[in-house]
Formats: C-alpha cells, structure tokens, sequence
C-alpha cells in the first residue's frame, strides 16, 4: 500500500465512524441506545438487515469458498427468502406490538423466566463464538497489509470496533451501514472489473466461464438426496430455511435491526428487500471467487495462498524440500496456460474433450503439490480465506487497493457493531435489568450496557485468537449457528404456534435438545444445515410429548395473544 490507498483507506472509515457518532450524539436513554429512534425507513432497514450478517467474513472468504469449491456454497441460502416471509408475516407483528427491547423478552412474557433466560443465553453464547471469527476475518487483511503478527492485529482491530460500538449505540449502527454497506459493494466491483480486464486478450469473458465450467466450478446446485454432501439443494431448502428462521426470527443482532422500523410497512419491506437480494449477492460474490480460479489457470498462483506463513518455512527448508516442491509447482502452472488455450482452441470439435483432460490432469497435479505445501505449514488452516486478498494486494492498481481494504473493514464494522450490541443488549435487559438490578435509571442501564459491550468485545477477541484453528471462515460461522440456532427456533414457534404448551416442557425440551444436537455434531458425518432442523424439531416434538404425559395446567404458561 501506497500514500494513496491509506488515504482512501482513512478517509472513507474515519468519516463514516465519525458521521455515526456525530449524529447520534447525545443519546442517554435506553430505548434510543439499545433501539435507536424508531423512524428507520425500509431501504436503510434492509440495509442493515444485509450488512449485519455479511461480515468482513463475507466478503474476505466466500470468494475463497468460490475459488476452492465453485458455487455450491450457495445452495446454503436456497432457504432464506421463505423464511423471511414467515417473519414478516409472523414473528415481526408481535415484536412490534409488544414493543420489546430483545426477542427474548417475549419468551418471558408467553412462558416464564428461566425459558426466557436460556434463550437468551443461548443466543450469547452461539453470538460471543460467532463474534470472534467475524473479528479474525479484517486481522487476516492487516496482517497481510501490513506484516504484522496476526495475534497482534487481531487485538488492535478488535479494539477499534469496541470503541466504536460503546461510542455510537444502534442508531449509529444503522445510520452508518448504509455508507459501509456502499463501500463494501463499490469494491467488489471493482475488484471484479479489474479481474475480467486483467485476462489475456484471447480469453473471452464466455471462454472464462467455458473453463470454469469444465473444471467443475459452476456445479450451483446438488440434487442429491444424501445427508453427507455439506452442501446440496435439500439441505439449503430445508436446513437452510430454518437457519435462517432462527438467525433473521431470534437472533437480537438482527431483530435489533428491523424493530426499529418506521412502521409495520417499513420493517416488512426491508426484510422482503434481503429476500430478493441474498442469493444473488451471495452468488455474485462466488462468481468472483470462480473467475479467480479462471485467472489462475491462467496466471501462475503461490503454491499456498498463506505466503508470509509459506515464507517462514522456506526459511527452514535444509534440505530444499519446500522449494523443489514449488519448482514443479510452477513448471505444472507454466504448462496450463498453453494446455487451457489449446482447450480453448478446440472447442466444439472433437478434439475438445481430450484437451480439457490434460487441462484437469495438470490441474490435479498442481493441486497435489499445493496440498504437500500447506502440510508443510501446518495443514488446511485458512487457506481458502487468503485467496481473495493475495489478488487485491499482486493485482489491483494503488487507490483500488486502498478502497478495497476500507471495504473489508466497512463490513467488519457494521457486522461487528450489530453483535456486540445485540450482545449487550440482551445481556442488559435479559440478565442485568431483569435479574440483577430492577430499577435503576435508564442512564444508568445506558452504562451498563456499554460496559457489557467492552465484556462481550473482549470475550470475542479471545475467540478470535483461536480462529485460525478453523478450516474456512464463512464455513466456520455457519457451523456455530446450525448447531446453537434450531434450539432457540423452536422456542419461539412453540410460543408462536402451540398454546398448550407451557414453560416448563418447553424448557427442559430445549436442554435435552441442545445435548442432543451438540452431541449428534460430534458422532455424526452429516451436513450441518441439518442439525437446525434435527434441533428445532426434536424440541417442539419433546415439548408436546411431555405436555402430553405430564398434563394439568402448566403454572408456568402465561397466555398471551399472537394474532397479526
């Protein structure tokens, strides 16, 4: 990075923190720290709803996903828009209607205290996990920037979002992710123009896609009636709807977000606005990562994408092990890009099939080596997550690069901000409020939720410190919510749907559930979109099974009307 990249690196952070701050100065009441002012419009809503969950995570490691394993990975989101509609229709009417600060507030209100306290905790806990990968995706790009150690940047990024986080509160989050979510989508597309003008001349766009598709990169959708594949149009359908019913329906970081509507129209338009955008922008950004794969057939890449952890070990390499390896590395790459113009050329002949062969045997034997590499490094850690930011920092021109690494931080911002005052919100009226300290000031419950914001900060750095223990970010973060979201799910639609169940079943259902499901994880090669729906429909059967057997009138069922 040059002068100019930091320019625009600074310039375009600083002046949308400094913006969110300066409008949202002087707020010392609860509900305008925690809800904001309540007069959010659908398209700011809709805003926030997309940025909150695409992460820095998003944008840094599913054009690595892409890369790695074509557009299959979008299949994870084939489930979204449906649950979106059942949101909209059913879980955000009664939210507004009963005006609460957190989803788990109506917990306590259909049920009893403890239910409402285990969704609750079981949302900090799934949330404060999740929040420390979301935290180590920018680190990856300072570390890479800058050369710093990761461990270090981990902890100097993580403190910039806690301080702007206790600084602003939820309006500044909502009124900023708008500007951030603009940044983040002018990068990407300018990475992807820049991408497209940097193939070879006899590379068309068509032939790009030609060449992907003969390597197995534009397989979308998976078919298969398997439960092993992580990834088929099934277990998106299906697990996928209900990952997203729990994560957009009772995860606070996003309840958060849309409550604050307007109104009733306002907050149902933003949410349609994400059911009709997120699996193209989803799909776009893997088609990025696809055409990266493309260049590089065509353009040699590093033997391991982690090239300051490739270089540390090349210094180490007594017997030149490491660097015969990348020798015949690139020799292989040398020869794929006559192999993939000579495929090109005989294209819809009969020739055609014998010359992508030799492309996919090249590409086999590159591949082969590349996994002797990162063995060498230290196994598969977070190879794919530095894919995308290798081609920004070899490719871009200066300026770009600058407007790219704001983008990266611009995600990590909003994504980041939302959690952690989620996080504190619901520690604040769920635990602190409630339990703790019932009747204080709202200037003081304003204190104390910032104070829980800096608690959840750094219980997220902690996890962040540990991430590069995980194969793939993106993968990562879903992981943690398909095996913590079916549970809490299942809380709210047995509230929303089956009024004879009490507290009680409900309650011990969802322990003995979560068990299961964590225990399933572990035992079970299966896709994790499914532990959602293994999750969320063990709880709602065992609940009903154990108000069947038990019976008698539940002292701990509170009857509260849920009519939209």
């Amino acid at each position: 990075m040059n002068a100019l990249d930091y320019a625009v690196l600074l310039s375009t952070m600083l002046g949308i923190a400094a913006f969110g701050i300066w409008r949202t100065r002087g707020r010392r009441d609860l509900s305008g720290y925690l809800k904001g002012a309540g007069n959010t419009k659908w398209f700011v809503i809709g805003l926030s709803v997309m940025a909150t969950q695409a992460s820095a995570v998003t944008f840094l490691s599913t054009p690595g996903q892409g890369y790695q394993d074509g557009l299959g990975f979008v299949q994870n989101y084939f489930g979204a828009p449906f649950a979106l509609i059942v949101i909209s229709m059913f879980f955000l009417p009664i939210y507004r209607r009963l005006n609460v600060y957190t989803a788990y507030e109506f917990l306590g209100r259909r049920f009893d205290k403890k239910t409402r306290l285990l969704g609750a905790a079981l949302f900090l806990l799934q949330r404060g996990i999740g929040a420390g990968i979301t935290i180590y995706a920018p680190a990856i790009v300072l570390s890479a920037v800058f050369s710093w150690r990761l461990d270090l940047t981990i902890l100097l990024s993580g403190l910039v979002v806690i301080v702007y986080t206790v600084a602003g509160g939820s309006d500044a989050v909502t009124l900023t992710q708008k500007y951030q979510l603009g940044v983040i989508f002018a990068g990407m597309l300018a990475a992807f123009c820049v991408l497209l003008a940097k193939l070879p001349p006899w590379l068309s766009f068509s032939d790009a896609l030609t060449v992907a598709g003969g390597m197995h990169k534009l397989n979308a959708v998976d078919f298969s009636v398997s439960l092993k594949p992580r990834y088929t149009f099934w277990s998106g359908l299906i697990g996928g709807t209900f990952l997203a019913l729990s994560y957009f329906g009772t995860d606070q970081s996003q309840v958060q977000r849309y409550v604050s509507g307007a109104s009733l129209r306002d907050s149902r338009l933003g949410l349609m606005f994400n059911a009709m955008c997120k699996i193209p922008m989803q799909l776009s950004i893997l088609l990025l990562g696809v055409m990266l794969f493309v260049f590089y057939q065509i353009q040699p890449p590093p033997i391991v994408f982690n090239e300051s952890a490739w270089k540390g070990q090349l210094q180490h390499d007594a017997d030149h092990h490491l660097q015969a390896l990348q020798g015949q590395f690139m020799e292989i790459q040398a020869q794929k890009q006559q192999l993939v113009r000579a495929w090109l050329k005989a294209k819809h002949t009969a020739a055609e099939a014998p010359a992508r062969d030799k492309v996919l045997a090249a590409g086999a034997a590159a591949e082969k080596l590349h996994e002797d590499a990162k063995q060498a490094i230290g196994g598969k850690a977070n190879e794919a997550d530095y894919v995308f930011i290798t081609f920004i920092l070899k490719y871009l021109p200066h300026g770009l690069i600058g407007l790219l690494v704001a983008a990266f931080f611009a995600a990590a911002l909003s994504s980041k901000a939302a959690e952690l005052n989620a996080l504190a919100s619901t520690t604040t009226v769920d635990f602190y409020r409630h339990v703790i300290h019932r009747q204080a000031s709202d200037a003081h419950y304003v204190v104390a939720s910032k104070c829980f914001t800096v608690f959840w900060g750094l219980v997220a750095l902690s996890f962040a410190l540990f991430a590069n223990m995980v194969e793939n970010l993106i993968q990562a973060a879903n992981i943690v919510g398909s095996v913590f979201y079916g549970v809490p799910l299942a809380l709210f639609l047995v509230a929303f749907f089956i009024p004879f169940v009490g507290g009680d079943e409900v309650f011990f259902s969802a322990i003995l559930s979560q068990a299961l499901v964590i225990f399933l994880y572990f035992r079970l090669n299966i896709s994790y979109l499914w532990y959602n729906l293994i999750g969320c429909a063990v709880c709602v059967l065992l609940s009903i099974v154990l108000r069947l057997l038990f019976g008698g009138r539940n002292s701990s069922s509170q009857a509260l009307s849920t009519s939209i």
